[in-house]
């Protein structure tokens, strides 16, 4: 997965409250489920069942935050290469749609890293 991707959707999952995030890919009419462990893809018409997931990212194998996260992809149905060439190309967008409506309260906060010298 692209790092710009992963990375904004992990950024964007912890600013929310809850463990998880929602959010809605109106183009295919999917519902991306994002929690630290994995992405899960609810097609609109088939509200219960899990379409694809991907988990068991692989963050640790990089050595800086632009590098991308490799990851398993599970399909629950057959035939869902097309719709995950989508959901690749489609979450992005949905994501960069969801930070754009986001509001940030409150100050900015420097984070220190300890140094290892």
């Amino acid at each position: 997965m692209p790092a710009n991707t992963y990375n904004l959707a992990i950024t964007l999952l912890t600013r929310c409250s809850t463990r998880h995030l929602f959010v809605p890919i109106r183009a295919m009419q999917y519902m991306a489920i994002v929690d630290n462990d994995e992405f899960v893809f609810i097609d609109g018409e088939r509200k219960c069942w899990v379409d694809i997931a991907w988990c068991n990212f692989r963050r640790e194998d990089r050595d800086a935050l632009n590098q991308p996260v490799i990851y398993d992809a599970i399909y629950y149905r057959e035939n869902m290469s097309e719709i995950m060439t989508r959901l690749q190309r489609e979450l992005p967008l949905a994501l960069q749609t969801l930070a754009s409506k986001a509001k940030l309260d409150g100050p900015a906060r420097i984070l220190h890293f300890p140094t290892n010298r």
